[in-house]
């Protein structure tokens, strides 16, 4: 019996194999890729890299308005996380099988945060465009919509397991609807709910990045200008201090992140 059954799992584990490297080899030769050639042109690359991307004296009278780009990404990225958080909290209420007030007001809110999540921070930076034209709006809200619907969902899951013993609780007693959320589900909660709005801030600050290519604001818009004149030394600056925020923010958030939890 056991036999047979790792016999079965080691043929679904080669036909999943096999259909994947078909799909590859397909892909390779739909577009045509040169896989020898793209492998050998990557010391190429990388001797390119070292010899032209790299930060010079001259590229570092530019720190002070790359500083200022960069904390407008900052900025954009807390804020959009965090006003975010706000209104996935109530979403996430409504939506949640504890907290829920009936069936239609949790499937609505459950389908809001579907749509906003599913759609990509780069579409929807594409799509406001049309609204809003090259601006740090444009990249705000597309920072909000992404993070509001990630962050419902997660907020959802995480009142879903740790708020149903003392809903239940509270319930039995006849606490108000009121008394429930403020004195059972956030309080069982916040420390979930804190760990989940760090991550998002950590990732969109990465987002805002490719954001600021596509709205022409923040640091994205300042690699995009100094790469495509040519100015490689001051793009790769911009590089840098964008890694170096990542990791700091990172630290941060892991050090907040073993303090509440």
């Amino acid at each position: 019996m056991q036999a047979d059954f790792f016999a079965k799992k080691r043929r679904t584990t080669f036909i999943i194999l096999f259909i994947m490297i078909a799909i590859t080899y397909g892909a390779i030769m739909i577009t045509e890729f040169d896989v020898i050639k793209g492998l050998t042109s990557i010391p190429a690359a990388i001797h390119w890299g070292l010899t032209n991307f790299y930060p010079d004296a001259k590229s570092l009278e530019r720190l002070p308005n790359i500083w200022s780009k960069l904390q407008e990404t900052l900025l954009i990225s807390i804020a959009s996380a965090t006003i975010a958080a706000f209104f996935a909290l109530i979403f996430a209420i409504f939506g949640s099988n504890t907290t829920k007030i009936n069936g239609f007001f949790s499937v609505v809110c459950r389908g809001i945060a579907t749509l906003f999540r599913n759609i990509d921070v780069a579409a929807w930076a594409l799509i406001l465009l049309f609204a809003f034209g090259q601006s740090a709006l444009t990249g705000y809200f597309a920072l909000f919509f992404v993070s509001f619907g990630f962050l419902t969902r997660a907020f959802m899951e995480t009142i879903d397991e740790v708020g149903s013993s003392s809903v239940e609780a509270l319930r039995a007693t006849g606490a108000s609807y009121f008394s429930i959320i403020m004195n059972a589900v956030i309080p069982s909660s916040i420390s979930q709910i804190m760990s989940w709005l760090l991550f998002m801030i950590e990732t969109n600050v990465r987002s805002a990045t490719l954001v600021g290519l596509l709205t022409g604001t923040g640091i994205g818009f300042s690699f995009d200008l100094y790469y495509k004149s040519l100015n490689y030394n001051a793009a790769s600056l911009v590089v840098i201090m964008i890694v170096a925020s990542i990791l700091v923010i990172e630290f941060l958030s892991n050090y907040v992140r073993r303090v509440i939890l």
